[in-house]
């Protein structure tokens, strides 16, 4: 079983930049892809980007493509979200999650969620 932490939450005002970061620790099943979602109050979560195993394929929703980045260790069991250009409307509890089946999983094949990091962008 894989366990997912999250960290680098925090409060920033809008235009900053922060970094999570998510490490995976325990037996994979096979090769995963690794994704964050996030979920703001009142609001259903959304899937904003993934990476696949190799690291050669990535996704990004509209909502942050060009203002996130994402990245994956050497190690492949780590990966980070690099937010920049941040906005009142990305405050909420992101999560990252591993996903099976393809280089880019859909939203439904991710699994093993971490508990979330609180990220807090003020105007």
């Amino acid at each position: 079983q894989v366990q997912l932490v999250e960290s680098g939450g925090g409060s920033v005002q809008a235009g900053g930049s922060l970094r999570l970061s998510c490490a995976a620790s325990g037996r994979a099943l096979r090769s995963y892809a690794m994704g964050w979602f996030r979920q703001a109050p009142g609001k259903e979560r959304e899937f904003i980007t993934a990476i696949s195993w190799s690291g050669g394929n990535t996704y990004y929703s509209d909502s942050v493509k060009g203002r996130f980045t994402i990245s994956r260790g050497n190690a492949k069991n780590t990966v980070y979200l690099e937010m920049n250009s941040l906005k009142p409307e990305d405050t909420a509890i992101y999560y990252c999650a591993l996903g099976y089946g393809s280089s880019i999983p859909v939203p439904a094949d991710f699994g093993s969620w971490g508990q979330g990091t609180q990220v807090t962008v003020s105007s």
